[in-house]
């Protein structure tokens, strides 16, 4: 079945943090082969998982020193082998998460290259000159400071970095580059996988380094434009999508496009240019800028849902896409803050978190969940800067404490919005040490804020947990996977849509407000999920705040 992918609801696993089966305090992949019945129960049929290759974990398995190889942190070639069996024999997938745009710095590949210039390995990566003093250019590294770091015993000889210094850019413009990651992903959909999430592959293509950001300023200055989305992305993407699907047709190729516009969206998807089957944006979640203190930097204060932004962007999104793939939903991932913690309601929390899922998950496009989510998880709080690994988190600090804000209320707004607190434990019994992840300390030890637990909520027919598994079910009937969908004009605070296939209608409506809101629902359905108090009022649907309907007409003519 060439498009098995259409129909599923992925999870994603950052596997340190999921499940700890040896006391290590680190998670394992024993610990996602363990939880596979809560996982099939929850209605997930698709695993992602984040890196789980050799690494220094500088960057937490995104800094790659062996693709052939599993760190063992968190377990062996062993260890996959079983997972993907396990996975497959009950009727679920793999992803793997597929680092394609820089290696770790002790990748044998450029410990070579700084070893002597002339092997075939130098030209791996991205070499640049400069003048005794100054850098090659003032491109910023989304990790902060300089995309450059001067090799070592080479004076003025810089290799290249977009994020971490300790994971140099790979160079795709050489031929032998890009065949030695197709030889890679065919290692492992040898091994049985089913498709790859591609990680930042809107990167692998740089501008000519003799250009300047904002002029001819040393001070290093973030610019996409010179190293995102450029002209050779997709045939290079083409390529290697290519020659995969050579060797196994149905490959589902997820791309992680951060930046990507619609329009983007629809060229790296399109399914005859034979690239991604789907692509994730950052650009879907539409914020609230009007409350930000334009003293600080707004990266790290947190910000309200902009519903009516949202219905924009996601009708533009849903309309673009509608003949040529599915879109990517999500709320969470290991790059942002949980949902939990930026958008949930302090009044009504557990109903907000209800509506916010049906809002999103029963449109048209595939679910990705976050582990943890479907329990309401919050960001964990960390309590030394130092925790945040993040060079970027103490100016912002500095610079909140010198307008008037106290140590207190900073580090607050940190834990709010960084990615970093979103990776804490998952919690399987808040009953037991560590919430049932592991009976060790673990490699983050946040403070959990939230009391959430899979062993509390399984026994609570009001749940979050249980309300996922309803929803998730609802989500995989064919009036939700393959309906045509319309995004509804409505009063701000309230996000309503239909789903339409063959002789049934669904309306979704959904009060994303603290306060009463009046909708018109006529299409006479039958309610199939509700979330909250509705009431008629003088022909109108009175919805309190934060609750939802789903309803559904099986006779209406269309």
């Amino acid at each position: 079945m060439a498009n098995w992918h259409e129909k599923q609801v992925i999870y994603q696993i950052y596997p340190k943090s999921f499940k700890d089966t040896n006391d290590d305090g680190i998670g394992d992949l024993q610990g996602v082969i363990q939880k596979i019945p809560y996982l099939k129960a929850l209605g997930i049929t698709t695993i992602w998982l984040n890196p789980i290759y050799v690494s220094p974990q500088v960057d937490n398995g995104y800094d790659v020193a062996d693709y052939y190889q599993i760190d063992q942190s968190v377990g062996s070639m062993a260890d996959v082998e079983a997972l993907i069996q396990a996975l497959h024999q009950n009727g679920m997938h793999l992803l793997l998460d597929f680092v394609m745009n820089h290696t770790s710095d002790q990748h044998p590949w450029f410990q070579a290259a700084l070893k002597d210039p002339q092997s075939k390995y130098h030209d791996y990566y991205l070499w640049a000159q400069a003048k005794p003093g100054q850098l090659p250019n003032n491109w910023g590294s989304f990790f902060g400071g300089s995309v450059w770091e001067p090799t070592p015993k080479a004076p003025n000889h810089y290799y290249f970095h977009l994020f971490d210094r300790h994971m140099p850019d790979l160079n795709w413009q050489n031929p032998a580059v890009r065949q030695a990651m197709i030889e890679i992903a065919k290692f492992w959909l040898n091994k049985g996988i089913d498709g790859l999430r591609l990680d930042a592959f809107i990167h692998i293509d740089k501008a000519n380094f003799s250009q300047f950001a904002a002029g001819a300023s040393q001070t290093p200055v973030i610019d996409d434009t010179f190293y995102a989305h450029l002209s050779r992305v997709q045939p290079y993407l083409r390529e290697f999508c290519h020659a995969l699907r050579a060797i196994k047709p149905d490959v589902f190729i997820l791309g992680e496009a951060a930046s990507a516009s619609p329009e983007l969206l629809i060229d790296y998807s399109r399914p005859q240019n034979d690239e991604c089957d789907a692509v994730i944006t950052f650009r879907s979640i539409v914020d609230r800028l009007d409350q930000l203190d334009s003293r600080l930097p707004a990266e790290f204060q947190p910000k309200a849902l902009d519903v009516e932004g949202m219905r924009q962007r996601l009708t533009t999104i849903e309309t673009k896409l509608a003949d040529v793939s599915l879109p990517v939903l999500y709320w969470s991932n290991h790059d942002m803050a949980r949902v939990a913690s930026r958008y949930a309601s302090t009044d009504y929390y557990w109903q907000s978190l209800k509506c916010l899922a049906a809002m999103l998950y029963l449109q048209r496009g595939l679910p990705i969940i976050y582990y943890g989510e479907e329990l309401g998880l919050k960001n964990s709080y960390l309590k030394q800067l130092s925790d945040f690994h993040d060079q970027t988190v103490l100016p912002f600090y500095q610079q909140a404490l010198a307008v008037g804000y106290s140590a207190e209320q900073t580090m607050k707004m940190l834990n709010r919005t960084h990615k970093m607190a979103a990776r804490g434990m998952m919690s399987w019994d808040s009953d037991q040490p560590y919430q049932g992840f592991s009976k060790h300390e673990p490699w983050l030890n946040g403070q959990q804020t939230t009391p959430v637990s899979v062993a509390t909520e399984t026994s609570d027919p009001t749940s979050l947990l249980v309300f996922y598994r309803q929803l998730l079910q609802l989500k995989q009937t064919p009036l939700f996977t393959a309906g045509d969908e319309v995004i509804q004009p409505t009063a701000n605070g309230v996000f309503q849509y239909t789903r339409q296939l063959a002789g049934q209608l669904a309306t979704v409506t959904c009060n994303l407000s603290d306060t009463v809101q009046l909708v018109t629902n006529n299409d006479g359905g039958q309610p199939s999920l509700t979330v909250g108090a509705v009431d008629q009022h003088a022909g109108q649907l009175n919805y309190s705040p934060w609750s939802m309907t789903v309803t559904i007409n099986d006779k209406k003519e269309f």
